[in-house]
């Protein structure tokens, strides 16, 4: 089978061909990688210096929503239009977002931004997995996708202190000004790769369309507006939800009957797929408490520098990155996967369980230790992922059957943010109601109180220089200064210990739900 593989590859497409396909896959992924390991260390500061401190989890929701939209749709539109011509589109939009992010006066703006940002770079991964599943055999596949991790591992051992560095010595708008000469070079080999049309009918889903983002849009609502804007048993909360529900109701009946269905049915009933997405949702959406959280508390309350933080997190981007090189390479020679889809989700919830204990005084070594295992234990599961959903599902299928693996995941790290801030707010204030000095509650004005009913406030030096200056004109103002900066810094460690068990608990229900995955030959589809 692999021998034959080979043949048809030779024979299919010219060396030239191959070349420029593989540059432009790994050239890709290299700038996607920028974006995913750079910025994130500098959002607490685009935050406060923005003044969007109280939008600081819609600032990963929104584009995470813009993140899964474009995972799902590319997928039969490759099919039917390319991966090449997906490809150019996309990376059209990829780099339109990073210029708006830059330029970008208002925080809304920035969200607005990124979403656009995170739109067309959303579609690249599913793309950049279905070139190399449509040219490539099985063996030869398998090491290219673990090949494929050293893109992300550059960036993880460089993105974090990098993205720390620009956004303390300059601004975190040279963050995404830096990426932009990368997206160009893309541009110079994408033409040189063939166009991999699959021969789909020429018909787009836009019912299925509709619907998915109808469905999509009020869940995300719902959990944003969730313990903040509204309480959790309000009208508006239950409505978006029950909405959501009845959205995806009729997207699956559209999906049914259409012709050629943005999500093949299919896919949803291979039981391979549904296990392998479903933990990875679960498990993206559980490593949000490092990604995002973990930071806020270095920064936040351990007063650590966003240089340092991106420092204290490279050994997890870096690890999670290179670990699924060799991956590859295993499972290439091997074709058994099970045991490391174990083995990793284990050590991620031990990881997650671990940081459930993390304070004001935790050691920037166990940190480090945190981190490391974290790296560890996800390191082996996109590229098997991947791998795994290639193989379940038929090659005619393989667009679609990536494009939906990337959106389950992508819905995970957007709900995340949403539900995870809820409930960090909720705790939050629940303990600065009782931390708080009593004389601050009688002389504090209603903006002062708002202002302090935001967890990341000691982020936010105006909103801190405007505290310390009204109290500093009154008698013993400096200690009640410090007082409040005291009981915010007690509160807001509370609400990050109910985020960090929140994510301990989904990482353990995908290590539970992973134990059941089936083990599939690892055969080539056609």
């Amino acid at each position: 089978m692999e021998i034959a593989g080979q043949q048809k590859n030779e024979s299919a497409y010219t060396k030239r061909q191959v070349f420029m396909a593989l540059a432009t896959v790994f050239l890709v992924n290299l700038v996607y990688s920028y974006y995913i390991q750079t910025p994130g260390i500098a959002a607490p500061k685009m935050a406060a210096d923005l003044d969007g401190m109280a939008l600081y989890s819609w600032s990963v929701s929104i584009p995470g929503l813009g993140l899964a939209f474009g995972t799902i749709l590319v997928g039969k539109l490759s099919d039917i239009y390319g991966r090449r011509s997906l490809l150019f589109v996309c990376m059209i939009i990829f780099t339109l977002g990073a210029v708006l992010s830059a330029i970008s006066p208002t925080y809304i703006f920035l969200i607005a931004a990124r979403t656009i940002l995170c739109l067309g770079q959303g579609a690249l991964s599913p793309l950049v997995f279905s070139v190399l599943g449509d040219m490539f055999p099985p063996a030869e596949r398998s090491r290219l996708v673990g090949l494929l991790n050293i893109p992300m591992g550059i960036f993880a051992v460089f993105g974090p202190t990098l993205g720390g560095w620009l956004t303390d010595t300059m601004s975190w708008r040279h963050i995404f000004w830096w990426g932009v000469p990368l997206l160009l070079i893309c541009f110079v080999f994408l033409f040189g790769m063939p166009a991999l049309v699959q021969g789909a009918a020429r018909k787009i889903d836009i019912r299925g369309c509709l619907w998915m983002t109808f469905a999509s849009s009020a869940l995300i609502f719902g959990f944003s507006f969730a313990g903040t804007t509204y309480p959790w048993a309000s009208v508006q909360v239950i409505g978006l939800l029950a909405l959501s529900i009845v959205f995806s109701i009729f997207f699956i009946r559209a999906e049914a009957k259409a012709a050629e269905p943005i999500l093949d049915l299919q896919v949803l009933r291979n039981r391979s797929f549904i296990t392998v997405s479903g933990a990875g949702l679960l498990s993206f959406f559980g490593s949000i408490g490092i990604m995002l959280y973990y930071p806020l508390l270095m920064q936040g309350i351990q007063g650590v520098s966003a240089m340092r933080s991106g420092q204290i997190l490279t050994p997890y981007g870096v690890l999670s990155a290179f670990i699924g090189v060799p991956t590859g390479f295993l499972l290439a020679r091997t074709k058994h996967y099970k045991w490391m889809y174990v083995v990793g989700y284990a050590i991620m919830a031990a990881a997650m369980c671990g940081m459930i204990f993390f304070d004001s005084d935790t050691s920037i070594l166990w940190g480090l230790l945190v981190c490391t295992l974290s790296g560890v234990g996800l390191g082996a599961i996109p590229t098997i992922n991947t791998l795994v959903v290639q193989y379940a599902v038929p090659k005619r299928l393989l667009g679609v059957a990536m494009g939906a693996l990337f959106f389950s995941i992508s819905m995970g790290v957007a709900i995340a943010p949403a539900i995870l801030g809820s409930a960090m707010n909720m705790q939050y204030n629940s303990t600065l109601k009782a931390s708080l000095p009593a004389e601050l509650t009688r002389i504090a004005d209603d903006a002062t109180m708002t202002s302090l009913g935001n967890p990341r406030v000691l982020l936010s030096e105006p909103a801190m220089k405007a505290l310390q200056e009204m109290l500093g004109k009154r008698e013993g103002g400096q200690r009640l200064f410090e007082q409040t900066v005291q009981a915010i810094r007690v509160s807001m460690e509370a609400g990050l210990k109910s985020v960090f068990i929140i994510g301990a608990l989904t990482m353990v229900l995908a290590f539970i739900l992973i134990c059941t995955v089936p083990e599939i030959p690892m055969e080539d589809k056609s």
